[in-house]
């Protein structure tokens, strides 16, 4: 029953429904974007929303599950910060600052100085009294950033590279690239000991329960990771999942390095600088090594490049991928969007199709073409 009320205490927390919304705005501005570039969006507004949970839970049931089994306790006032932390990078936009580990060591710098300079903090339910770092916190804030950075690469891995939305950017030599950008929110409603009974005594209702004489309180937080990257020289399957491995990694070393500060509390707090400096650099490597270099989707001498393909539709169901180029259309040489469009009407009802692959190979593809059919077969070209 106390879990039970703790988990309803989520829905009162305002991140919760912060993160909803500002999913949809996410939505809204990648579609307005897709149809300034191709006058047409490749995946509804609403997907982002549908994601935020539904990739996201058993990740959140599993640290959830370690965090309480394990009986890794915080600070109120830690976890207050975190939340504010959080709270701050979704509704700035910046979801590349958004990795939980870069929430984790504000929150703890915050909390230090906080205490240190003796700011008041003792507002209304949330607020909470200074009295140094606890014992323990060295090791258990390490070991929970490391924990949330190790399921931000496997969000990374696993669904990063789906669904990268296509952007239209000027080359160097003033023509148009087909770049992906990949800008996500996750959701990870986690489970929190809190020690002693702050917030029971400001909320009376609050779930509570002792062991061994000592109360604790628990509370689940919305627990939020967010990744953004833009994939140029590239193709997003080949740069996202990599990425998302080092990312775990991160998040594995930094947590079983957490447990140094058994023997010096000072060592788990090397560790978490270590981390944010560490996923720091991998996002900045990535970022900066995308930017030079050519496009790897870029138009060709011979034929139309494509930059995306609508879910579902006629190319989609012949294998056509983002970065092929299109050479013949029923038999027919096409160079731009214009011709490509024409020879799909020559034989309306059954499309053949003359696609290049990335390798520059060539293949033959056909479809039959229905009415409620995309009148360009679902094709999205560089123009």
């Amino acid at each position: 029953m106390e879990l039970l009320k703790a988990a309803g205490r989520f829905f009162l927390n305002p991140l919760f429904y912060i993160v909803l919304l500002f999913s949809v705005l996410l939505g809204y501005a990648r579609v307005k974007r897709e149809r300034r570039d191709f006058r047409v969006r490749v995946d509804e507004g609403f997907t982002e929303l549908r994601r935020v949970l539904k990739e996201s839970w058993v990740h959140a049931l599993v640290l959830s599950a370690v965090i309480g089994l394990a009986g890794l306790t915080v600070p109120r006032g830690w976890l207050v910060l975190l939340c504010a932390a959080m709270l701050i990078v979704v509704l700035s936009f910046q979801y590349a600052l958004a990795a939980p580990v870069y929430a984790a060591g504000a929150a703890t710098l915050a909390y230090w100085l906080l205490g240190r300079f003796g700011v008041p903090t003792d507002l209304p339910v949330i607020g909470w009294s200074y009295d140094g770092l606890p014992d323990g916190m060295a090791v258990t804030v390490p070991l929970i950033a490391g924990l949330l950075t190790a399921a931000e690469g496997l969000l990374v891995r696993r669904h990063a590279a789906e669904h990268a939305s296509p952007m239209i950017m000027k080359t160097a030599r003033g023509l148009h690239g087909a770049a992906y950008r990949t800008k996500r929110l996750w959701l990870l409603p986690l489970l929190f000991v809190l020690p002693g009974n702050a917030i029971a005594e400001a909320v009376p209702y609050w779930p509570q329960f002792t062991l061994g004489g000592t109360a604790f309180t628990l509370i689940v937080i919305p627990a939020v990771i967010g990744f953004r990257q833009t994939a140029k020289h590239t193709m997003p399957e080949n740069l996202l999942p990599p990425l998302g491995n080092r990312i775990l990694w991160t998040g594995v070393l930094t947590a079983a390095a957490s447990f140094l500060a058994l023997w010096e509390p000072a060592a788990g707090w090397i560790v978490l600088g270590a981390a944010v400096v560490v996923r720091a650099l991998l996002s900045g490597w990535t970022a900066s090594r995308e930017k030079k270099g050519n496009f790897a989707v870029s138009p060709r001498s011979e034929g139309v490049t494509v930059a995306a393909v609508l879910p579902g539709s006629p190319a989609d169901k012949m294998g056509i991928l983002p970065g092929e180029t299109i050479r013949k259309v029923n038999g027919i040489s096409v160079s731009d969007e214009r011709e490509l469009y024409e020879a799909i009407q020559v034989n309306a009802a059954h499309c053949r199709v003359e696609v290049v692959n990335r390798d520059g190979e060539l293949r033959l593809c056909q479809h039959v073409i229905f009415r409620h059919d995309h009148h360009r077969i679902g094709l999205l070209v560089i123009r």
